[in-house]
């Protein structure tokens, strides 16, 4: 049964109402990609990604990834809400310097292309995620189900392209798959945020931490769903 979550306030926490509680989520994610752009941008300027590259370092930034993630998830009520920020933000740095290599790959007109298109796609979801009376909970187990059985075919793809087999028309429709299931994800992520919002109650620190998760999730969503779009239609550099 639909819940009116906007009937809720709690007024002794830094979010107030749920439209501010939600406003607060998406400035985090937002504040997110524009560090991870920057970084992404001031990677390649500087000339930095060279020997991140060269030397195999780019690797580290990808498991630094994986071990604040984790941290994040898995540590979420024992961290205090400082941290919390600061690891979001950390994470948005180390995917920034991973994600520099992508300037070198594609043209700039064809990432231009990949993000608006991204934020139109995204924006469509969240907004869908947000006004629905629909209960998306069930979207959640569904859609973490296709993203394994995704990434297992991804890999059994580059298995067979290191001797030599091309799987082309394969490619295209996983990343039409992945495309479909982080919109429903940005869907379902969008709508949790009002359930966390009357989860936690008036618990100042958890709303705070919570909202942050929230962000990291809504984060990825749109990271991947500009990635999808970019091997989809993008134009690499000769």
């Amino acid at each position: 049964m639909y819940q009116n979550y906007n009937d809720i306030s709690y007024a002794e926490s830094p979010f107030g109402t749920l439209n501010q509680y939600m406003s607060k989520t998406f400035g985090w994610m937002f504040a997110g990609l524009l560090v991870t752009f920057a970084t992404g941008i001031a990677t390649v300027v500087s000339g930095l990604i060279v020997p991140l590259v060269n030397s195999g370092l780019i690797y580290a930034t990808l498991i630094g990834e994986l071990v604040l993630v984790f941290v994040l998830s898995g540590r979420i009520t024992k961290i205090q809400p400082s941290t919390a920020t600061g690891l979001f933000f950390l994470y948005a740095v180390l995917n920034g310097m991973n994600l520099s290599t992508i300037f070198l790959v594609y043209s700039l007109g064809s990432l231009v292309l990949a993000f608006l298109v991204g934020a139109v796609y995204f924006g469509v979801m969240a907004v869908y995620g947000a006004t629905t009376h629909k209960d998306l909970t069930g979207w959640g187990p569904k859609l973490l189900g296709g993203l394994i059985a995704m990434l297992v075919c991804s890999l059994v793809g580059s298995i067979f392209s290191l001797f030599g087999m091309s799987f082309g028309v394969l490619d295209l429709v996983l990343c039409a798959v992945g495309l479909l299931i982080f919109m429903g994800l940005t869907a379902y992520d969008t709508q949790m945020l009002k359930h966390h919002y009357a989860y936690f109650g008036g618990d100042a620190a958890m709303l705070h931490k919570a909202s942050i998760i929230g962000a990291l999730n809504l984060y990825l969503d749109f990271i991947n769903i500009f990635l999808y779009i970019l091997r989809m239609v993008g134009r690499r550099n000769d």
